[in-house]
């Protein structure tokens, strides 16, 4: 039996999915190529045209996205028929509209998809799925695009994590599914759009703050009543008998001497 070698540039190209891909292309059955796993956990890499996204046909290392380009990666678990995109379409404007770009530089937006919690290795919390603008030199690769706007674990040419998540592992096989992974996507609102005011989570969260601090003022100005009067209080009426008993002397002294 003749046995199909995927290309090492695609292999460590930043996401197995390329392998995948090529392998249908090439007639080689997905089984097959993915030594007989049911889908891997991974990082996997997006261009979106016409407000689709399309899976990468090369690695970041090999891409030169244009100015105005709009850049994804998604973490998720899939297999050779289960892609998974970013859950938002962003339009460019909506990511580097307020950027500006020199002579000899071009903006990238970049999306950067988490995943689900049903993705995450070992029970990990994703971050927030979040878009951010790249500017950098027109000859910069996809890579370098992706350094600029997030913290990059690679290994071995594949990249196996994005600020820090996940914190380990790189492109693992998943033997099996778990129907919370195999369920459909929802879209899914990201942080650091243009002109984005803050959630309504985040309001909440604020004016939840701004009470608990409100109270512990409360308590504390009750924590004082509680104690008693204070030390000014004391010397205050300290000051005031000492007042009376001179006033009283002075009285018994004048009498002493009227009678006298």
């Amino acid at each position: 039996m003749t046995l199909f070698r995927l290309p090492q540039r695609l292999v460590r190209a930043g996401t197995l999915l390329g392998a995948l891909a090529l392998a249908v292309t090439a007639g080689v059955s997905p089984a097959a190529a993915t030594s007989a796993q049911d889908a891997y956990r991974y990082w996997g890499y997006y261009q979106l045209t016409e407000d689709e996204w399309a899976f990468a046909q090369t690695g970041p290392d090999g891409t030169t996205p244009a100015d105005g380009a709009v850049e994804g990666w998604r973490f998720a678990v899939a297999g050779p028929s289960d892609v998974r995109t970013p859950r938002a379409l962003p339009a460019f404007e909506e990511v580097c509209g307020a950027e500006e770009a020199a002579a000899g530089e071009k903006r990238v937006a970049v999306v950067i998809d988490y995943g689900r919690e049903a993705d995450a290795p070992d029970g990990a919390q994703p971050p927030e799925p979040r878009a951010d603008c790249a500017v950098v030199d027109e000859a910069a690769s996809g890579a370098d695009v992706l350094a600029t706007v997030a913290e990059t674990r690679v290994e071995d040419g594949l990249v196996c994590g994005l600020d820090g998540y996940p914190a380990t592992g790189c492109g693992d096989p998943v033997p099996e599914v778990s129907p919370e992974a195999a369920a459909a996507d929802e879209p899914v609102e990201l942080t650091g759009l243009v002109g984005q005011t803050p959630t309504d989570d985040a309001t909440e969260s604020q004016a939840s703050d701004d009470d608990a601090a409100a109270a512990a003022d409360d308590d504390a100005a009750a924590a004082e009543d509680d104690e008693g009067p204070g030390a000014g209080l004391w010397l205050g009426i300290a000051a005031a008998a000492a007042v009376v008993a001179l006033a009283v002397a002075a009285s018994r002294r004048r009498r002493d001497l009227a009678d006298g």
